[in-house]
């Protein structure tokens, strides 16, 4: 009597158990690939931004990014936070438009940005101009607590949801005018501003801790990237990074 035939049904039992398992490996896979299936752009984005980095380094003095931000960028899922007509090109090195006039910024800028920070895992941020919530993310992947404020409500909105869906739990979104601050938060170990204003707003001096740092675009038509250290006494010291091109940053009038 054949092997196969004497037995049959272990044989039998034990190929249903190998294609059972097998299925449930591509399975497995399958999920994490639809879970992660841009990990592999995240990863070209990062390696644009490293090469950037090197060029822009005569102006910016970075020749290289921190690696926990460089993390961050390949972690925060960049897709998620644009429309669905610009996620074909969510990882490209450029802005894209969010809606309502406002824009996501450059992958190296968010880069960039963060790294001027010097953030510690411990810090809480204030991000002015949530925008759709990117830049907010990558924050949370670094420091404790995140806290960002919105001038246009329905962006201000949409973006918490997305912050939510997203389970950055240590992002704490509203909506209100970003040039007075956050003062019932304050203050606050680094304070970025995503939007430019024609001056530096003095509430935002006024929430950062002595040994903290802004980073902020200041101009109209010609606009810098600006670094500020507040100093242990109070006063400040001010550094031009970059010349940068950002939307204006809109105030509350009334």
């Amino acid at each position: 009597m054949p092997l196969f035939a004497r037995h049959g049904e272990r044989w039998r039992a034990a190929v249903r158990s190998s294609l059972l398992l097998i299925v449930m490996l591509m399975g497995s896979a399958d999920m994490v690939f639809a879970r992660d299936d841009r990990a592999a752009e995240r990863q070209q984005m990062v390696a644009e931004i490293v090469a950037l980095a090197a060029v822009a380094a005569v102006e910016t003095g970075r020749p290289a990014l921190d690696a926990r931000v460089l993390d961050a960028m390949r972690k925060v899922p960049r897709h998620e936070f644009v429309p669905a007509l610009q996620r074909h090109s969510a990882y490209r090195n450029r802005p894209l438009p969010i809606g309502d006039g406002q824009t996501i910024s450059q992958p190296y800028i968010v880069a960039l940005m963060t790294d001027l920070l010097q953030l510690k895992p411990e810090d809480r941020v204030l991000e002015i101009g949530t925008g759709c919530g990117y830049q907010a993310a990558v924050l949370a992947e670094l420091v404790h607590d995140v806290y960002t404020i919105e001038i246009v409500a329905s962006l201000g909105r949409a973006a918490a949801k997305t912050l939510a869906r997203l389970n950055y739990a240590n992002v704490h979104a509203r909506v209100g005018d970003g040039y007075k601050g956050w003062p019932d938060e304050a203050p606050f170990d680094a304070i970025i501003v995503t939007a430019a204003p024609d001056h530096i707003p003095p509430a935002l001096i006024e929430q950062l801790k002595p040994g903290g740092r802004l980073v902020i675009p200041v101009g109209t038509y010609s606009q810098e990237l600006m670094v500020v250290r507040k100093q242990e006494d109070g006063t400040t010291l001010s550094e031009q990074i970059v010349p940068v091109r950002f939307v204006p940053l809109t105030r509350d009038r009334h």
